[in-house]
């Protein structure tokens, strides 16, 4: 606390203690004259005036509160000097101090002040929020202000206007200026939240006011003109003292941290209430009913009325606050129920209402919805496109569904149907979902495809059997093809479960080292020589032996688990070709190859992958080849990214299974392909001679006119799935070079492959059939 304000505060409580020690020592022993009480009360205002004056011009106040505490000085300087005037007036009339009213000037300047008083008290702001609040707030404070009002006109200035010896009017005046400074505070201070000006300085300001009016009220009433005295000299004085507190209060709210007032104007007005029926339990329980009691019995009336107006409002304000707690409670509950893309209802609600059929009736039937390569939409044209369609998909199938049953998305591009009506049928349901699919829908006019799943209900069923009935029939639509229905019939899980399975056990056998690389040479065919390699990988499980790759692969592919998958086959290939250029030299292997799954290449790591797998081995780029098929290559511009850095790398880019896609001449444009690898299906029967010349030329059309756009375009040819000689002496005629088969090499170990190489370094005439003998 500042020092000038501590010595204020202490001494406006030094002269409210020596005003009562004088008071004491006149009423006992008539020491000095009575004229004297006049004097500790301007003395103290003194005080008083100095510590506001200190307080106000502090330069780190508020606006708010500096304006507050300007006004407040104003009002004790003028007050000060009206009691001091009034010291002034008893002092040269000293004989007549008892019977002498107060000068009209005198008490003017202290009318004055506390005019100021309520004018600062009224123009702090108080915690309303709008335009509801504040007539709230008005309300609450009229109640307080005529309730508390009434009480103190009741016992206080009532009473002196009858008393035997009544005072002046200016003292009355003095005193009802006072009271409604205390009221008025007291109602206004309830709605102060804790702003710049503190609280308890505001308290403790109206204090000053009104509890020495009040005391000073019963001793007029009591004592007359004898009460004077004690008035003067003992009550008065502190006055003073309880502003210089206020000061004090407002200096240590601001130097610590301000706490978070509570409403305590709540209550408030129900106070007032019970404050003025205290009079009107006087008057029932036989007190004289003359007109200061009027004015009481009326005041009462009004306070009434306005609180039956304040209870009406509240009304108003609970019903809105409880019809707005019902809305927000029914959109979370929505929210909660229902997906925030589609507006279908969720998983959640899915179950609660399967829940609820299965318990009633026992029957229901699911249509489990999955939308067929909907990642290529995200892909390809982007979430928001996905988004799109997924929201016209939804709408499809509200429309479609009706009033018949509950659709659901269940998740990601997943749906659902709950049908519960005995004659439904689920069957007819799904055929019409096919059929609407059939048309462009969204503002894209895409296309897209689901496969379905049907599963009915079966007696004592649970909702997780029902869903994992639908989805294992789901996924059987999927393996047939997709684009379809199936119903869930018993025993039909047990092959999808085993191949869920498999994709379990493919993870342990890679963390096992279950997996091995085997290699297939290719050859040329003019004299059976290496040329290159391509890497394949067998599972040799513990228990069912070696697993074919068909079996597997799809699982991989699945689970995402064909990324380590190749990231495997990708670092053992380079390693060992490494090995054999080391060991042969660089003429006895050309290239190496492996295939290579669209799944990889959206691989945001695989780019690196190749590029760390190349270094770690020493494998030169230009020796790797990498096999892509035509329906990865079309699988959007990430793949078409990965596949053009792969090239300005130096890597080699073999089409695979050419011929058996849609785009292949297209492709062979815009894909950085170095080799094209002929389909086996275009060299199966491309030998046989049944003397038709024509039927012979158009079994090789399309081998023929692969090599011929091939070189062309510059690129090499390696034709796949050589099985006997005569098919490969058709090749050669047709131009072909290169070859792979079972009949020029089966896939071997890169043990036997070693041998191979050695064979071929130590007889650079190596023939078929030593070729073929493995």
């Amino acid at each position: 606390m500042d020092r000038t304000v501590r010595r204020c505060v202490v001494a406006t409580v030094a002269v409210a203690v020596s005003g009562t020690a004088w008071c004491v020592a006149y009423l006992t022993v008539g020491a000095g004259t009575e004229a004297l009480a006049y004097t500790f009360a301007p003395v103290g205002g003194v005080f008083a005036a100095v510590a506001v004056h200190r307080l106000a011009r502090r330069g780190d106040l508020a606006p708010v509160a500096r304006r507050f505490w300007r006004a407040a000085l104003l009002a004790v300087t003028v007050i000060t000097v009206g009691y001091a005037w009034l010291a002034l007036d008893m002092l040269t009339h000293a004989a007549q101090a008892r019977t002498r009213t107060m000068p009209v000037p005198a008490a003017a300047c202290v009318a004055i002040g506390f005019c100021v008083a309520i004018w600062a008290v009224a123009r702090v702001p108080v915690a309303a929020t709008g335009r509801a609040e504040r007539w709230r707030m008005l309300l609450d404070r009229t109640i307080a202000f005529l309730g508390c009002t009434a009480v103190l006109w009741y016992v206080g200035l009532a009473p002196m206007l009858s008393a035997r010896e009544p005072w002046s009017r200016q003292a009355m005046v003095l005193v009802g200026l006072a009271f409604l400074v205390t009221v008025g505070a007291a109602t206004k201070v309830s709605y102060v939240m804790g702003g710049p000006v503190d609280r308890t300085a505001i308290r403790l300001v109206a204090a000053a006011g009104g509890v020495p009016a009040g005391i000073v009220a019963v001793l007029a009433v009591q004592y007359g003109y004898a009460g004077g005295v004690p008035a003067q000299a003992i009550v008065m004085p502190f006055a003073p003292a309880l502003v210089a507190f206020g000061v004090a209060a407002q200096r240590r709210a601001d130097l610590g941290p301000r706490r978070d007032q509570g409403r305590s104007g709540v209550l408030l007005p129900y106070l007032a209430v019970v404050a003025v029926d205290l009079p009107l339990l006087a008057l029932a329980c036989g007190a004289p009913l003359h007109w200061p009691s009027r004015v009481v019995v009326i005041a009462a009336v009004l306070v009434t009325g306005l609180v039956t107006v304040r209870q009406f409002l509240a009304f108003r304000e609970n019903t809105l606050l409880l019809r707005n707690t019902r809305l927000q409670e029914e959109r979370l509950q929505y929210q909660v129920s229902h997906d925030g893309l589609t507006g279908l209802a969720n998983r959640a609600l899915f179950r609660g209402r399967l829940t609820t059929a299965l318990a009633r009736t026992g029957r229901a039937a699911v249509l489990l919805v999955d939308l067929d390569d909907f990642k290529t939409v995200n892909d390809l044209l982007g979430h928001g496109v996905g988004d799109q369609l997924l929201v016209s998909v939804a709408q499809l199938l509200a429309a479609e569904v009706g009033d018949d049953g509950l659709p659901v998305r269940v998740g990601g591009d997943e749906f659902a149907v709950l049908l519960t009506a005995p004659d439904a049928d689920p069957e007819e349901l799904a055929g019409r979902l096919l059929a609407a699919l059939n048309q462009p829908i969204s503002e894209h006019r895409l296309l897209v495809q689901a496969s379905i799943g049907i599963a009915d209900a079966q007696p004592g069923a649970t909702v997780d059997a029902v869903l994992r009935d639908a989805d294992v029939a789901m996924y059987t639509a999927k393996q047939r093809g997709k684009a379809s229905f199936v119903r869930y019939t018993e025993g039909m899980g047990e092959p999808v479960l085993a191949h869920m399975q498999l994709g379990g056990e493919l993870r342990r056998a890679l963390d096992d080292g279950e997996l091995r690389v085997v290699y297939q040479p290719i050859l040329r065919l003019a004299d059976h020589r290496v040329i290159g390699v391509e890497a394949l990988v067998r599972w040799h499980h513990p228990t069912r032996g070696v697993i074919s790759p068909a079996e597997f692969i799809p699982a991989a592919e699945r689970t995402g688990l064909i990324v380590p998958l190749g990231r495997y086959v990708l670092r053992e290939t380079c390693h060992q070709a490494a090995a054999w250029l080391a060991e042969y030299g660089p003429d006895a292997l050309e290239e190496a190859g492996l295939n290579v799954s669209a799944r990889q290449l959206h691989d945001p790591d695989f780019v690196a992958d190749v590029t760390a797998a190349l270094t770690d081995s020493g494998l030169p780029c230009r020796r790797l080849v990498l096999e892509v098929t035509e329906s990865a290559v079309l699988r959007g511009q990430q793949v078409s990214r990965t596949l053009y850095e792969l090239d300005r790398m130096g890597i080699r880019l073999a089409l695979d299974d050419f011929g058996t896609g849609e785009s292949s001449l297209s492709l062979l444009r815009a894909f950085p392909a170095a080799i094209v690898k002929l389909d086996k299906s275009f060299v199966d029967g491309i030998e046989i001679d049944d003397g038709r010349p024509a039927a012979a030329d158009a079994r090789q059309a399309v081998a023929r006119a692969v090599v011929q756009l091939a070189h062309a375009l510059g690129l090499d040819t390696v034709a796949e799935g050589v099985e006997s000689a005569e098919q490969a002496a058709v090749l050669r005629d047709l131009g072909y070079t290169v070859g792979q088969g079972y009949h020029l090499a089966r896939p071997m170990t890169a043990g036997e492959f070693g041998v191979l190489l050695d064979r071929q370094r130590s007889a650079p005439g190596l023939t078929r059939g030593s070729a073929a003998a493995r």
